[in-house]
């Protein structure tokens, strides 16, 4: 594993999210009371950023834009774009990309930094 140094760990206050750039690659880094995490940045329904606006709750980020909801532990997808308002409009636009899962990359905390690896 090759780890590198996302945020100082006094940057990444507990129920916060951010999202971060680390060697070329977009991240979401968060810390939930049940650790921290680390998942790409933007949706796999409609590529929105994450780290703005998203709902972290029972252990899953849910998606502002179109609701999709991946778990934080390993990415599985929990519901894919249901569009709560409209949910006839929500099937329909979730049914424009066939449902992935989040991708997930390794996360620790040593010497003051949250560190990631993106291999």
């Amino acid at each position: 594993m090759t780890w590198h140094n996302a945020i100082k760990s006094k940057r990444l206050k507990e129920g916060k999210k951010k999202m971060l750039t680390v060697k070329g690659k977009l991240l979401m880094v968060t810390r939930q009371p049940e650790g921290l995490h680390a998942t790409e940045a933007l949706c796999r329904h409609m590529r929105w950023p994450l780290a703005y606006g998203g709902k972290i709750k029972d252990g899953c980020i849910r998606c502002p834009l179109h609701q999709t909801t991946h778990r934080l532990e390993d990415g599985a997808l929990e519901e894919w774009s249901p569009f709560p308002l409209i949910p006839s409009y929500g099937r329909l636009i979730g049914k424009l990309s066939k449902p992935k899962e989040l991708k997930i990359y390794p996360i620790r905390e040593l010497d003051g930094y949250v560190q990631v690896d993106l291999a």
